[in-house]
């Protein structure tokens, strides 16, 4: 079977969401179908090919369609390039020729209702319902074959719009790769990280809403206590920076920042900690009710104890019996449960961690949406 994955994203990125459409591209191509990714060129600061910087098969064809790169003036623009270049690629799309395919995937709406427009079976992945657009969301996924939302709370904000055909799917991992058997002290020699501290580690972006603020405040309320390493990886240059005149101004020396690593680096981090945060803060909707977060499902795998908010998002896949659980955004309990969880054993809550997470590999995520679009 043939199918097209059209979105309009700058791949190589150091974004969560660029895993996440390679990874799905990736894995329905192993499940025998001919997977092809349209992509817009833009301004990449990321040189690497797509299959190295990822490591993936080169199981699926990329295709970058042309044209001017409106991210370019992004100084001037504002946030009009992001909306000039969404409608450039989008009317390229309207008249250029796709050929025949069984299936059309997307996360875009706008690329949804075009798709339904030319005759093809199309598909809607969604992370989020934007109440500021939505008027232009009911019109442009109105027609749609299916939606597949990343998590029940997605799925109900759809359900309570009148939408019917709708898959619930969160986020995967590929276990093997976040399973992988080596002893924490080397880990920890191959990152230049201390052998000598108890490293209480996040992993990804340092936006507010999740939670990267609270994990400061909970390293500043044990900074007495110099057996405890904070670790943040993950970040632009842009935040980085941020942080890191925090950390100056504050003195902090029990946090360090690392910045954003190779795909290839990121299991070898989650072993070296002996905690993993997972602290997003109820800000926004997304982080309340719609997110599902990769690096839960890469946590999971890992085999470290993980401590993460207890909000509706999160207790879609972690529970008390695979994680401890915490007020979201409450410093003074998370900075008490880091201390108790470093101090006590673990196994029981990370065996069952690993088991849960045999049910959200990517491939079996292909599967479900493939047996959901009836291909």
């Amino acid at each position: 079977m043939k199918i097209i994955y059209v979105t309009n994203a700058r791949i190589p990125t150091e974004k969560a969401h660029g895993l996440q459409i390679i990874k799905t591209c990736e894995a329905l191509a192993a499940l025998n179908n001919e997977v092809e990714l349209w992509l817009p060129t833009r301004k990449n600061s990321i040189k690497e090919d797509v299959f190295n910087f990822y490591e993936i098969k080169n199981n699926f064809k990329i295709f970058y369609i042309k044209g001017f790169d409106f991210f370019r003036g992004y100084k001037i623009l504002g946030s009009w390039a992001f909306k000039l270049q969404s409608l450039w690629f989008w009317l390229h799309l309207g008249f250029k020729k796709f050929g025949l395919a069984d299936l059309v995937y997307t996360r875009n709406a706008e690329i949804a209702w075009l798709f339904n427009k030319k005759g093809y079976w199309v598909f809607y992945e969604a992370h989020v319902w934007p109440l500021s657009k939505n008027w232009l969301f009911k019109f442009m996924l109105k027609e749609v074959d299916g939606i597949v939302c990343n998590s029940h709370g997605t799925a109900a904000a759809f359900k309570k719009r009148n939408y019917r055909n709708i898959l619930v799917a969160p986020n995967g991992v590929n276990i093997d790769r976040f399973a992988i058997e080596i002893d924490k002290k080397i880990a920890r020699d191959k990152l230049s990280l201390p052998v000598d501290k108890r490293i209480v580690l996040y992993s990804g972006h340092l936006y507010h809403w999740k939670g990267v603020d609270t994990v400061m405040a909970s390293a500043k309320l044990l900074h007495d206590d110099q057996n405890i390493l904070f670790v943040l990886l993950g970040g632009t240059e842009e935040d980085i920076k941020k942080y890191q005149l925090e950390i100056k101004i504050k003195q902090l020396k029990n946090i360090t920042l690392v910045g954003f690593k190779p795909t290839r680096e990121v299991p070898l981090y989650l072993k070296a900690a002996d905690v993993l945060l997972l602290p997003n803060i109820p800000v926004t909707e997304e982080a309340l009710a719609y997110t599902s977060p990769i690096k839960m499902f890469e946590y999971m795998a890992s085999g470290v104890p993980i401590i993460a908010s207890d909000l509706p998002s999160i207790r879609e896949v972690l529970n008390t019996q695979n994680s401890y659980l915490v007020p979201a955004g409450d410093v003074t309990i998370l900075s008490q449960k880091i201390k108790e969880v470093l101090a006590k054993d673990n196994n029981l809550i990370t065996k069952q961690a690993f088991q849960d997470v045999q049910e959200f590999s990517w491939q079996k995520r292909a599967e479900k949406i493939l047996r959901f679009a009836q291909i």
